[in-house]
């Protein structure tokens, strides 16, 4: 297998170190390595693979040396300034942030969900939301085999999603200290709020897991609506779903259809009080199902509780497994 040349852009930050450390478990086919900060961040060392590598300043010639793979992570600002100039020196972006993802000419992807999507890239593919992936990775073998027709999304988001700010407010208002990243104290406390309001009273985390979910699932007609919430929990997004099908369903069925999804891991066993938390599901790069159960209001609805850690599988692996997906697809040329 052919290696290549991959630049991590905001290795800094919380998703950019993960980035690496799933490049590094997942042995990627790689002959040189660049990593890419803002001024602030440049001069730092990170180990990758027993070597050290100087971060440097990202600018406009960064990409001049035949980089094949870019995974950003590094805000929207820098993708939709930096990211065009990588792909035009030839080299494909795999990009964390909002900034592509609603573009019609930028495929987003989910591996286990619609991996075909990356062979019409022209140089950028969107990573989604890390609330919606997690979701559709449950969703798609359900929609495939039942039809759905609504969505009910309640999230409860962790910290370590509003970056390393965030983790630290939860950190300090542990100890008495005033938040610098949240509106309010999220230490013992829950913030129905996560980005920016819009014009219609939902939020802008909000919109993404209806938009992004319709995108990914090719489905434009999905009825979904969206609560995000932030709760006090370090790390890992639990939410409970809620879905209405056009088919009728056996409820061991569908437990069985997500069984044998790919990277759905069921948890279900109530008895024993066996179902997904955010303490089990941190650090796997799995998604994790259970409280699985009819909704008996409905004619064809059932209710899920989903768990999966938002910095690995809600960012950092799901843009290392489409890298692993398009270095297959070039294999195959």
């Amino acid at each position: 297998m052919r290696k290549y040349r991959v630049a991590v852009v905001g290795a800094t930050g919380m998703v950019g170190r993960m980035m690496l450390k799933v490049l590094e478990e997942r042995n990627f086919p790689i002959s040189d390595l660049f990593l890419f900060a803002s001024g602030r961040s440049a001069g730092q060392k990170l180990t990758f693979q027993g070597k050290e590598y100087t971060v440097e300043e990202l600018n406009e010639n960064s990409f001049d040396r035949g980089i094949d793979f870019a995974l950003f992570s590094a805000g929207a600002s820098v993708s939709q300034k930096y990211a065009p100039i990588a792909a035009e020196k030839g080299c494909t972006v795999i990009d964390n942030s909002s900034a592509w993802r609603m573009d019609p000419s930028v495929p987003l992807v989910v591996p286990e969900v619609n991996p075909e999507d990356i062979k019409w890239n022209k140089g950028i593919i969107a990573n989604p939301n890390c609330s919606t992936i997690q979701a559709v990775v449950v969703l798609k073998p359900l929609h495939d085999k039942y039809r759905i027709k609504r969505i009910v999304y309640s999230t409860y988001q962790a910290v370590s999603g509003a970056g390393m700010q965030g983790y630290k407010d939860l950190e300090d208002g542990l100890k008495g200290e005033p938040p610098k990243k949240f509106p309010y104290p999220i230490a013992g406390n829950i913030l129905p709020h996560i980005d920016v309001f819009t014009d219609n009273g939902y939020t802008k985390e909000e919109m993404k897991m209806i938009n992004e979910t319709r995108k990914i699932l090719h489905d434009q007609s999905l009825r979904i609506t969206a609560t995000t919430v932030r709760v006090p929990v370090f790390n890992s997004h639990s939410e409970s779903i809620n879905v209405e099908f056009e088919k009728p369903f056996d409820l061991d069925d569908l437990r069985n259809t997500l069984r044998e999804a790919p990277g759905v891991i069921v948890q279900d066993d109530p008895a024993n009080n066996l179902y997904p938390m955010p303490i089990t599901a941190s650090g796997k790069d799995e998604v994790f199902v259970g409280r699985i159960r009819r909704d008996e209001s409905v004619e064809s609805g059932v209710n899920l509780w989903v768990v999966a850690d938002n910095i690995r599988k809600g960012a950092a692996t799901n843009a290392v497994q489409i890298a692993q997906r398009l270095a297959e697809y070039l294999e195959k040329e």
